[in-house]
């Protein structure tokens, strides 16, 4: 294997046999190998269904943290393979596609970051597991969308905070907590942020019983005409407990798929803003992995996160932090 190929393609690409059964490959060698595959509920629906452990953020941190495997796979985007590194730095994470980015992660560099810090100095730096490990390494503490709101009021009701760097997930935050001390960065999720509220409207207009439920990281407009507002999970919890049977669904459409094994009997919605050349509400970076690149990164163990040991240690302390809180 030409592992300096690899490095620019950010995957390994090689011919397999067409005959060969990809679910029941990666089970036998990921058995072999006794790896364990992390999953995110964004992933295709036959990526989701060959992991052992299928979550939001929060989720799989807390799995991540648990984990005694030396060896594990995560599906998922590269912040969130490096935040597994930097809960488990003595085991080897694979990622499928290196190129698996995130718009959010990508919206707050850490040169920027540090100005904007620097700019308001007694500042509590609460950010968003959404960012790179170098961010979060002049961080104090994390969080997840499931979890923000419990973050930062567990923080000194007079201390000033920064939130970063998701403006709408802090937006929310801010009026909830009726918190006027915070600064946001502008940061935003490509697909969370372009949902348009008469494609909302106009589907609501169609399926009136529909409940919406929507994902903080939606525009207030958006936050505004929604039934539920919630994390990846409660969004999922939320569609299992209801005695409603419509739902619009306002997140990425991977989710769809776990509420449909969970509530087969009912009907989920969702507002795609269509353009020549794709749905566009889809994560592209999500749906980079698929099975042949997972059973080749476990064949291979590479592509990997590499991360100096100087950056895990800081990037630990605002993590670990939040899931203390939690």
């Amino acid at each position: 294997m030409n592992y300096s190929i690899v490095d620019k393609l950010g995957y390994i690409d090689e011919d397999i046999d067409s005959n060969i059964d990809l679910k029941v490959a990666i089970r036998k060698i990921k058995e072999e190998k006794n790896a364990v595959i992390l999953a995110h509920y964004y992933q295709r629906p036959e990526v989701q269904d060959i992991a052992d452990f299928v979550g939001d953020s929060l989720a799989l941190s807390l799995k991540a943290a648990s984990l005694n495997s030396s060896l594990i796979l995560f599906a998922g985007v590269k912040f969130m393979a490096e935040t597994v590194k930097i809960l488990r730095p003595n085991s080897q994470v694979l990622i499928p596609d290196l190129n698996a980015g995130c718009s959010l992660a990508d919206s707050c560099q850490f040169s920027d970051f540090k100005k904007f810090i620097d700019l308001h100095p007694n500042h509590i730096v609460v950010t968003y597991v959404n960012s790179s490990a170098e961010v979060k390494t002049i961080s104090d503490i994390c969080c997840t969308s499931s979890n923000a709101i419990k973050v930062v009021k567990s923080l000194n009701n007079s201390t000033p905070v920064i939130f970063a760097p998701d403006i709408n997930l802090g937006s929310y935050v801010k009026s909830i907590l009726n918190r006027s001390n915070m600064v946001l960065w502008n940061g935003s999720c490509h697909i969370h942020n372009q949902f348009i509220l008469q494609d909302i409207i106009t589907l609501k207009t169609k399926h009136p019983k529909a409940k919406v439920i929507a994902h903080p990281e939606c525009q207030n407009s958006i936050l505004l005409i929604s039934d539920f507002i919630g994390s990846t999970k409660s969004l999922l919890d939320f569609t299992y407990n209801s005695n409603n049977t419509d739902f619009i669904v306002v997140t990425e459409p991977g989710i769809i798929h776990q509420m449909k094994k969970l509530s087969p009997q009912k009907n989920f919605y969702f507002p795609y803003v269509q353009n020549e050349e794709c749905y566009c509400n889809e994560c592209s970076y999500m749906k980079l992995n698929n099975l042949k690149k997972i059973y080749l990164t476990l064949k291979y163990e590479y592509p990997y996160i590499n991360l100096e040991p100087d950056i895990i240690s800081k990037a630990a302390i605002p993590i670990n932090r939040m899931l203390k809180i939690n």
